[in-house]
């Protein structure tokens, strides 16, 4: 199998030429452009392609790609809210994915951004490289005893539970399906959930049910002096109505890895560029928000599960016994 390897970065060659001599018959190319339109032609003379969470499969780029003989599309990640299924279907062409590489990965991170915002380490670390030592504006409140709301209690929701509980905190959550794990987590309706807690944190999956879950109404709904914390999907917050918020004085502070608009900068250093949008800027304008580059993942131990999942299906696809948990459908 020859697979055409989009969208690289360094972290990405060197995590899986690690393990690529343990897959005899598999080759792979690495390109650093990413597909669309324009790229998806080069596909030619390849039998898959490996692709991310920010990539452009459109209906019009499976078409290309089915015209070259793509059969497969491997997402070395969970989300794949940005692929045409239907076109998919149509050109039988399978998409298998890696449902779980890190749970601890990204729920650790959402809580460095609870703790980072909550104590303004971000400014605190500017002003003292500035040597600025006042206190000023750096004033959080402790987690201890306070109310932790988890949306979404999956495999990440759970770690994040359970990293709340080890801060002494009550731990309420929502979902659809509850987590018989969490044995210590007080299931609850959503407007309960927001209402009651202190820090909210989004780890459930972007679909038409949840997009602009966290609304003007919602956050309506939300304690005074809340942390909203979102490592999910950036379509699950309203943006234009989460500004308007956090201009109102409602957030005590908001950490986000995602955020709507966020594709063109994924990963992407755009220093010198001028941005299309002004979503980024008036985010990062407000002295309560961090806004990371959507790098929840991104630890040695998640690089190395994406790398060996990725690898065992392709190896799967090709022995004809695809790893039925990890296809798309």
């Amino acid at each position: 199998m020859k697979i055409l390897f989009f969208d690289t970065k360094k972290y990405d060659k060197e995590s899986f030429d690690k393990i690529l001599p343990e897959y005899e018959g598999i080759e792979i190319e690495y390109v650093e452009a990413d597909v669309s339109e324009r790229t998806a032609k080069y596909t030619k003379g390849f039998d898959a392609i490996c692709a991310f969470v920010s990539s452009n499969l459109s209906r019009k780029v499976i078409e290309i790609l089915a015209e070259n003989g793509i059969k497969l599309i491997l997402m070395r990640c969970a989300g794949f809210n940005n692929i045409d299924l239907k076109a998919c279907e149509k050109h039988g062409i399978t998409i298998l994915r890696v449902p779980g590489y890190s749970p601890e990965a990204v729920a650790e991170h959402a809580m460095a951004l609870a703790l980072a915002c909550n104590r303004r380490v971000h400014k605190a670390y500017i002003k003292v490289r500035e040597n600025n030592f006042s206190l000023v504006g750096l004033t959080g409140y402790n987690f201890h005893h306070k109310t932790a709301g988890i949306i979404g209690t999956g495999k990440i929701g759970a770690a994040m539970c359970r990293i709340c509980r080890g801060f002494g905190m009550r731990v309420i959550g929502y979902d659809v399906y509850q987590n018989p794990d969490l044995d210590f987590v007080e299931y609850v309706e959503l407007d309960k959930l927001l209402e009651e807690s202190d820090l909210i944190s989004l780890h459930c999956p972007l679909t038409d049910d949840s997009y602009h879950m966290i609304n003007s109404k919602s956050i309506k709904k939300m304690k005074n002096n809340v942390i909203l914390v979102n490592t999910s999907r950036g379509a699950l917050i309203d943006t234009d109505d989460l500004i308007k918020g956090i201009r109102e004085h409602k957030f005590h502070a908001v950490g986000l890895d995602v955020y709507e608009e966020e594709t063109e900068n994924v990963f992407e250093n755009r220093e010198d560029d001028i941005l299309e949008t002004s979503i980024t800027s008036r985010l990062l304008s407000f002295p309560n928000v961090i806004v990371t580059s959507h790098q929840a993942f991104l630890t040695e131990e998640a690089l190395e599960a994406i790398s060996y999942t990725t690898m065992e299906n392709a190896k799967s696809y090709i022995n004809g016994d695809c790893i039925e948990s990890n296809i798309v459908k």
